[in-house]
């Protein structure tokens, strides 16, 4: 993270400057769509959102971590100790982890309710013991904690032109959709870990089931029966981005061409897997560079026009929030790794 940003954010603790370092360095190594589009927000607000993504893929380390010496149990009890470590660093504003430190500051900074956060943790315990959804209405649930919650932490740092309570459900939705994208991408890779996101009743509409799955990941070959339900899916996801679409025009001026970068980045996702004949369980389909790459200087275009708006309208930028008390002691080593 530059010194800019964290100057501009008003972060001036050196160890909690290096906790930031820290996030920024686990959002842009795994969630490179995302990093790409936050770069088009203000400097003050990149930290904050660096925090929130950061923390979130650094739990999700934990959960999905293959290694065989990190059995189930193990990851649990991570997971319940990282509980207990958040849970003490939102009420009482210290941490000892970095990583934990840089989210409780900006959650202090931009009073986001910690029930979020309670809700995401919740989410990623149940990732550890429940294998598949039998509705959509069961993933639903499930993502309100993995998902859309995230899309509420982002409010505040954003900003938005009505009551926040107004653009709540379209950032919900949004969350949602971003997530249902990387679960039909991901197909492949979720099934290796002993999970499946599609819900269970659509894929039995379609005549498939998880042994049929297994056995295409398994052999390489295709079925026309998983395709026809990998199309449902995607046709679902797609409706969950029509209900999100109209909420970016609620957002501050200023941070709309950053999300509507990323909401037709992860829609590209989509056409991805499409133009790959649905083969998600045999390789993961990937935005080509190049559409990255036009998307994000068209995003630049747009974060030029909206601040020469925003500066003849006399529309207020986005400033930093107060500093925040959260501390990191002394001494503390920043550690990267998640286990």
């Amino acid at each position: 993270m530059t010194d800019r940003e964290l100057d501009a954010a008003g972060v001036t603790d050196p160890a909690l400057r290096a906790a930031y370092r820290v996030c920024r360095t686990l959002n842009a190594r795994h969630g490179k769509t995302y990093f790409l589009a936050t770069r088009l927000l203000p400097p003050a607000r990149r930290p904050a959102v660096h925090a929130l993504y950061g923390f979130a893929r650094w739990v999700d380390d934990i959960v999905d971590a293959l290694d065989p010496a990190l059995g189930t149990d193990r990851r649990l009890r991570a997971v319940t100790d990282l509980s207990a470590t958040l849970e003490t660093a939102l009420r009482t504003g210290h941490a000892q982890e970095p990583v934990v430190a840089a989210l409780a500051d900006t959650a202090r900074r931009y009073r986001i309710p910690h029930a979020h956060f309670h809700d995401f943790m919740t989410a990623m315990r149940s990732d550890l013991t429940v294998t598949d959804y039998p509705t959509y209405a069961d993933l639903r649930a499930y993502m309100h904690g993995s998902a859309a919650v995230i899309g509420l932490q982002m409010l505040p740092v954003l900003g938005t032109v009505v009551p926040q309570h107004e653009a709540a459900p379209y950032a919900a939705a949004l969350g949602v959709a971003f997530q249902l994208s990387n679960f039909l991408r991901d197909v492949g890779e979720d099934l290796d870990r002993g999970r499946v996101y599609v819900p269970a009743d659509l894929l039995a509409a379609h005549g498939v089931d998880r042994a049929l799955l297994r056995w295409s990941r398994d052999t390489g070959r295709h079925d026309p029966r998983i395709t026809g339900a990998l199309k449902e899916f995607e046709a679902l996801t797609r409706d969950v981005y029509r209900q999100a679409a109209p909420g970016i025009a609620l957002l501050h001026p200023l941070s709309r061409p950053c999300i509507r970068t990323a909401f037709v980045l992860y829609g590209r996702i989509l056409d991805a897997v499409g133009r790959d004949g649905y083969a998600v369980l045999h390789r993961r389909a990937v935005v080509p560079r190049r559409h990255r790459a036009l998307l994000a200087a068209d995003g630049l275009t747009r974060v030029t026009v909206a601040r020469l708006r925003a500066r003849r309208a006399g529309h207020p930028t986005l400033p930093p929030p107060p500093a925040g008390a959260v501390t990191v002691p002394p001494g503390r080593p920043v550690a990267e790794e998640a286990v």
